[in-house]
């Protein structure tokens, strides 16, 4: 086993973990605020910027990181069986990394700015803040077509090749299509909920099988 699918199988059970984290704290703290409407959600922001900034932190920033290594860590694995699906593959999820270092960047900004504006203005801070907000959500298109892509790609060469057995790549095309539905905007709601969760079982599966010796 490489040293780089090791840091890869590690780096899939913090990526969960970092997942589980920042589902906590959206749960828990963020999203009553925002159901409360968007001057309570920006006032929350101007109030809490601790918390936000520790949840796009670890959202985006620690997931980021952490799924690097993952795509490294399964193009390793796979190149030899698959030399051009496993660069294709790869391809797609470090698009999806940078992406999400892009979101979670302006993220990071966006409350600084919110919070200040804030104290100036409540009601531009709340406009502002839907403006930013849906610069954001563009830059990951508000679906999830590149990830799921990069789940699909790597689950069917692991289904194929046998490297990353059948049972785990199966459940990845499910979680994979699940993902790829959030296009249809009736349906998006319902196939974040299981392509989110799927991801986190994901990950540490991936994490787990890794750390095996190939």
């Amino acid at each position: 086993m490489s040293t780089l699918q090791k840091l890869g199988g590690w780096a899939g059970l913090v990526h969960a973990l970092a997942y589980i984290v920042a589902m906590v704290i959206l749960v828990a703290l963020v999203l009553p605020a925002r159901e409360a409407g968007i001057e309570r959600y920006v006032a929350f922001v101007a109030g809490n910027r601790a918390v936000v900034d520790g949840l796009n932190f670890v959202g985006y920033w620690v997931g980021a990181v952490t799924l690097v290594l993952m795509v490294l860590a399964l193009y390793d694995r796979l190149k030899t069986a698959a030399p051009a699906g496993a660069q294709v593959a790869a391809a797609f999820g470090l698009i999806w990394a940078a992406l999400i270092i892009g979101s979670g960047n302006l993220m990071l900004r966006n409350t600084g700015v919110v919070a200040e504006l804030y104290a100036l203005n409540p009601t531009q801070a709340a406009s502002t803040w839907l403006i930013l907000e849906a610069v954001e959500n563009g830059i990951t298109s508000g679906n999830e077509i590149v990830g799921s892509l990069w789940v699909l790609l790597v689950c069917a060469i692991g289904w194929r090749t046998g490297l990353l057995g059948r049972a785990l790549s199966a459940f990845g095309v499910a979680i994979s299509l699940a993902g790829l539905l959030t296009v249809i905007p009736s349906l998006f709601d319902t196939m974040v909920m299981v392509f989110g969760p799927g991801m986190i079982v994901w990950s540490v599966w991936i994490g787990l099988a890794l750390l095996r010796r190939q």
